[in-house]
């Protein structure tokens, strides 16, 4: 796949999940950062988080909720890098169903982490820098039918 030269994300090194031994460990977001940021944001809120998942393989991403009022949110971090997203339902993977993010996201960016918007989660592919991505992260992409930025960094590809 061809890169846009204006590409409006450029993906690092273990976006997809997945990496190479000989290329050494992954950056990791750890379950500690994300879940100081989660109780806050819950806080934030005047809610409680519903619970909380560590990211296990296949999945890219930590994933807990967030209950407020009579609604609930799902809150999805991504295990390699400082990445946060919203969604309505738990699921293995996502590709666009993606939220924007709530009034209470701040307090995931003032403890360090990035939230990332439906807007951005949802760019096609071809606006995205993807030429870090091995030829195996290529045949995934392929094999599950992603299309998105999310797609690609909230996965559970096995």
């Amino acid at each position: 796949m061809a890169v846009e030269k204006n590409a409006v994300f450029t993906l690092p090194r273990g976006a997809t999940g997945f990496f190479r031994p000989k290329d050494g460990p992954l950056p990791e977001t750890g379950t500690r950062a994300f879940r100081t940021a989660l109780y806050a944001a819950a806080r934030a809120a005047r809610g409680r988080v519903g619970g909380m998942e560590a990211q296990e393989h296949p999945r890219s991403f930590h994933i807990a909720t967030v209950v407020e009022g009579a609604g609930e949110r799902v809150v999805l971090c991504h295990a390699h890098h400082p990445w946060t997203a919203f969604a309505r339902e738990r699921r293995d993977w996502y590709t666009d169903e993606f939220l924007a993010p709530p009034p209470w996201a701040r307090t995931f960016t003032d403890l360090g982490l990035t939230v990332l918007d439906r807007v951005r989660l949802t760019l096609p592919l071809s606006e995205v820098d993807t030429s870090v991505l091995t030829q195996d992260e290529w045949r995934l992409v392929r094999l599950h039918g992603i299309t998105t930025l999310g797609g690609v960094l909230f996965n559970a590809w096995d």
